[in-house]
């Protein structure tokens, strides 16, 4: 019989380990534990009929045509829906990536889209079996809540135009907003700013009063009655368009893939953010509902791997039908299911009955979507907090309107990087005390009689706390010995290190000698490189503890004093 080796273990081991790892991330029956067919079939219908003017707005507006867009929502969708992290997230073409995908077809054309797309969800795969999905645990709150308003704001500015029945076709939704209005007030028509303002209206009362009434699908289905009625009396408000084209499979025929590399990488990376920060803020918005960052990577890679294949677009989770689908009583995939499913049948055979919902209530049905996606007692708990977290919500919230998404989490991060770093630079403290014993203010006085004054260090010592950390050190005056105490140093960077090589050679620069003790092993490297360990040990003035320090600081103090 053949003996099995180390390496032959080791190996069926990280099999093993892969296999597992896998198996976490593929759908499970646990997934429809929690479903409630008759909601998630009336709110996967409402999201549905907010989709479809959205995915065909979409795929115009990203240069694949308004088709490429419904594929996009059908087949991610879709797959989305079954192999993602969250029960009610609802993925499709949005805003966001559509202007990323502008360039690149003006670059490389249609196929190119494909070809990036197909890439994006290889590497979409990879981060989620790689477990880069936890890192989304570490963008603060207030960066969340601060994307959460902006993406609230854009959609209500997005709906104006169909709000008030003009046309508008700025790329900026500020721009866009400020047209629409122009054109409005030129020639002001009353009628879509009536349905939009009832629908709103509407489905903000129902929702306070009867929660439990799917208020949007009834909102949406009087104002469709309205229409008609309106149709008939000659007064139109706009409708969603009708000849709906059929999906295509165009060629994926690209020969320049290192051109695309970097492409397919930004847009996986808007794919991610995206989708988790829109996973987090339903997970807000609903009750029990916890979604698997890493599976919902995958389940997105998934998506982008099978649109290309139909003619579609990259695809992203799309915060907005997501609210509405929390909103609408989702409780599990199914409702998003079904809203693919709905689209579909509009593509095969409904397109003239779909024709009669006004945008007008659609848009209603986006601004109350945005009303509730504001927590306001949230909101005010931040901003009332500290001024740090006031401010990186609102840069964040501003920056998501005024620039993209992925520029206001990455300026949202840096700001709040900044403000963390301020806090904590602010609990690095030099206190001067020779012990950690109790009351030693007779044998503090006994040191000060002999020029010796012993300092420690609490806290960090890296860039942001090391100025002050000079400026203070360098007061002293009047000393023959500093020691300087660093057992309770929590970080010590090249910054940090660097001040004080720079602080112990201006001390002894005035002829006062400096002792360090208690240095901790994981702090030895950073001061090795910059050569203050190497130096202070030269002339043996590191010691393990304070009192072997002071003893040595009374004998150099005393050599000193008696010195001709």
């Amino acid at each position: 019989m053949g003996t099995t080796t180390p390496s032959g273990r080791t190996a069926r081991g990280h099999l093993a380990a892969s296999a597992r790892r896998t198996a976490v991330l593929l759908p499970r029956a646990s997934d429809w534990s929690r479903a409630r067919p008759m909601r998630d079939l009336i709110a996967g219908t409402m999201v549905g009929l907010v989709a479809l003017p959205l995915a065909l707005g979409f795929g115009v507006s990203s240069g694949m045509g308004a088709g490429a867009g419904l594929i996009t929502a059908i087949v991610a969708g879709s797959v989305a829906a079954v192999f993602g992290g969250s029960r009610v997230q609802v993925s499709g073409p949005t805003g966001a990536m559509a202007v990323v995908l502008v360039p690149i077809i003006a670059t490389h054309g249609p196929d190119g889209v494909l070809v990036v797309g197909l890439l994006a969800g290889l590497i979409l795969i990879g981060l989620g079996l790689a477990g880069a999905g936890r890192f989304i645990r570490y963008v603060p709150v207030p960066v969340v809540e601060g994307f959460t308003i902006g993406i609230a704001a854009i959609i209500a500015l997005q709906q104006l135009p169909a709000a008030l029945g003009v046309e508008a076709h700025a790329e900026n939704v500020l721009a866009l907003a400020v047209e629409a209005v122009g054109v409005w007030v030129a020639d002001p028509v009353w009628v879509p700013v009536s349905m939009t303002v009832a629908v709103t209206l509407a489905i903000l009362a129902l929702g306070r009063l009867r929660p439990g009434v799917p208020g949007s699908l009834f909102a949406v289905a009087a104002a469709t009655v309205a229409n008609v009625a309106l149709d008939l009396g000659a007064v139109s408000i706009g409708h969603i368009p009708t000849g709906l084209p059929a999906p295509s499979l165009p060629g994926v025929a690209v020969s320049d893939l290192d051109a695309l590399l970097l492409p397919a990488v930004a847009v996986a990376a808007l794919a991610a953010l995206e989708s988790l920060l829109s996973a987090t803020v339903a997970d807000a918005m609903s009750v029990g509902q916890r979604h698997d960052s890493d599976r919902e990577l995958v389940g997105q890679g998934l998506a982008n791997l099978a649109t290309p294949l139909f003619g579609g677009i990259p695809a992203t989770a799309a915060i907005a039908r997501t609210a509405v689908n929390v909103r609408a009583g989702a409780t599990s995939r199914l409702a998003a299911l079904t809203h693919a499913a709905l689209l579909l049948v509009v593509v095969l055979a409904a397109a003239r009955w779909v024709s009669y919902i006004p945008l007008a209530a659609l848009a209603g049905v986006l601004v109350a979507t945005a009303v509730h996606m504001v927590r306001v007692s949230s909101l005010l708990a931040l901003l009332r907090s500290t001024r740090g977290d006031a401010a990186v919500l609102t840069i964040t919230a501003g920056a998501t309107v005024l620039f993209d998404l992925v520029t206001a989490v990455i300026l949202g991060l840096v700001v709040a990087g900044f403000v963390a770093l301020r806090q904590t630079a602010k609990t690095a403290r030099l206190n001067e005390i020779p012990l950690d014993a109790a009351d030693h203010t007779e044998e503090e006085q006994s040191l000060l009689d002999e020029h010796i004054v012993a300092f420690r260090i609490d806290g960090p010592l890296f860039f942001a706390a090391a100025h002050d950390f000079l400026l203070e050190l360098a007061e002293v005056s009047n000393v023959l010995v500093v020691i300087l105490r660093m057992s309770r140093v929590t970080t010590i960077d090249a910054t940090g290190a660097h001040v004080l090589a720079d602080t112990i050679s201006r001390l002894e620069g005035r002829g006062i000698t400096v002792l360090l003790s208690g240095i901790q092993p994981a702090h030895e490297q950073v001061l090795r490189e910059l050569g203050v360990h190497a130096h202070l040990a030269d002339e043996r003035h590191l010691f393990d503890d304070t009192p072997a320090a002071i003893a040595h600081a009374r004998l150099h103090a005393t050599r000193i004093a008696h010195a001709p």
